[in-house]
């Protein structure tokens, strides 16, 4: 069976007035010619994204969407009315956003992170803003220090909520942010702690005592370029430990309290100094 909203390997059956038949060897779609290699000959088989088009008609393209079914994805709407949306998903057709599936109103211009899925009514691909009914929840395949793909979603009180390697959500905080994030933003992201419930906490930054390690040698490689004194301490802001070293004032504490305890640096308030 072709699977709607995927991409599929079918056979090229017989050219038709309105373009290529291909198959499964169950169902048929329909393949545009317009953009199709010359050497395309009946009884090949070519990979497509299949979806239905405006007219109900199951279609095949080589074009590459933005999204899949069971994807999420940072979409532009197009259009929007009173029964809902339509966003840009790279087709000819858009995808539908119903008004019971936004989080929140969508409106022209505005770009949203949604979930795509197939309307069980019409078989079209469809998507929907309210993102934790999509998410899994149980049996979460993720340890603490795990490095992950995250896909920025939208803003809370707390801080961003975070789409993790496409199937999971979690949370980036506010006082543990020194970068400015936007919703649809790509970003390397570690799972810094998984609470009962399967709450999933989120940083920006690795985590465990090899993370240390590796910013042990970085954080005095730069007090040697820097005559053997930089001005950051226990008492700096954290704003300005993230913007010298682009770590949070925790690491920043974790590695030049490992360095002391070697009794390679001094720490003061406001400075820290090679021993010499």
């Amino acid at each position: 069976m072709i699977a709607t909203g995927q991409y599929n390997d079918l056979r090229i059956v017989r050219k038709t007035d309105v373009g290529y038949i291909l198959t499964d060897g169950e169902d048929e779609a329909v393949l545009d010619t317009a953009g199709l290699p010359s050497d395309v000959n009946t009884g090949d088989n070519i990979h497509v994204f299949v979806y239905i088009d405006k007219n109900g008609t199951l279609k095949a393209t080589t074009q590459h969407p933005k999204a899949c079914v069971g994807d999420f994805a940072f979409l532009t709407v197009v259009a929007d009315n009173e029964t809902g949306a339509f966003l840009d998903i790279g087709l000819e057709k858009d995808i539908f956003v119903p008004a019971r599936e936004q989080k929140r109103p969508m409106f022209k211009g505005d770009s949203h992170v949604v979930y795509v899925y197939l309307d069980e009514k019409t078989g079209r691909m469809t998507a929907s803003s309210k993102l934790l009914n999509f998410v899994e929840e149980d049996d979460i395949d993720l340890e603490e220090g795990d490095e992950v793909s995250l896909l920025i979603a939208d803003r809370s009180d707390m801080g961003y909520n975070a789409i993790i390697d496409n199937r999971y959500i979690g949370l980036l905080y506010n006082n543990e942010l020194f970068d400015s994030l936007n919703p649809g933003e790509q970003r390397k992201g570690w799972i810094k702690r998984i609470r009962v419930g399967g709450k999933i906490d989120l940083s920006l930054q690795p985590m465990g005592y090899g993370h240390i390690l590796d910013n042990k040698e970085f954080i005095y490689q730069a007090l040697k370029n820097s005559g053997g004194t930089i001005a950051l301490g226990d008492k700096s802001k954290p704003e300005d430990i993230y913007e010298r070293f682009k770590l949070s004032k925790s690491a920043f504490k974790k590695v030049i309290g490992s360095l002391y305890k070697e009794r390679l640096i001094t720490v003061g308030d406001h400075e820290i100094r090679i021993n010499p």
